[in-house]
């Protein structure tokens, strides 16, 4: 959603056959709707705020929200999620935060990003709470500046056979 074309892009993706497309970033009711309408099987959000959460309620694809304290982890979980996104996941601590989290939080499982690359991605896929992670290192910048997709694409390979 934090550019001109990801709608287009999304509806794009949502036409591949096995394709399962999510939408990210989801900041408001507007942005879900557009998610549903794209062919979107899941989305995304930096966060989770009363009203984002109650937007959600509404929509018939499930929403991974974000979260960087246990506060804000405790309060998603009371409204049923417990399934978060944990960013941005180094600025705040990184692995160590979550590992911390994982006692006093059980029944939650993280998506941490922000951050993250592929060496940190196995530091947190090794964690009990930890199910995936995401990161912008599978697409540099330059990589997509140069249409470097054979690049692209090999990091896209090489993060899917990450185990922690």
């Amino acid at each position: 959603m934090r550019t001109p074309n990801a709608l287009k892009v999304m509806a794009e993706m949502a036409k591949v056959s096995g394709a399962i497309v999510g939408s990210g970033t989801v900041r408001n009711a507007q942005h879900m709707q557009q998610s549903v309408d794209a062919g979107c099987r899941f989305m995304v959000s930096p966060g989770a705020s009363p009203r984002l959460l109650d937007a959600a309620d509404d929509v018939a694809i499930p929403l991974l929200p974000g979260i960087g304290t246990p506060t804000e982890a405790m309060t998603a979980a009371e409204r049923g999620y417990s399934f978060l996104k944990f960013f941005p996941a180094e600025a705040l601590g990184g692995a160590p935060v979550l590992k911390a989290f994982a006692s006093p939080l059980p029944d939650i499982t993280f998506c941490p990003t922000g951050g993250i690359n592929s060496d940190k991605a196995k530091i947190y896929l090794g964690l009990s709470n930890v199910i995936c992670v995401g990161g912008s290192w599978i697409m540099p910048s330059d990589a997509i500046e140069a249409g470097d997709y054979g690049r692209i694409e090999a990091l896209a390979r090489e993060a899917s056979a990450l185990r922690g």
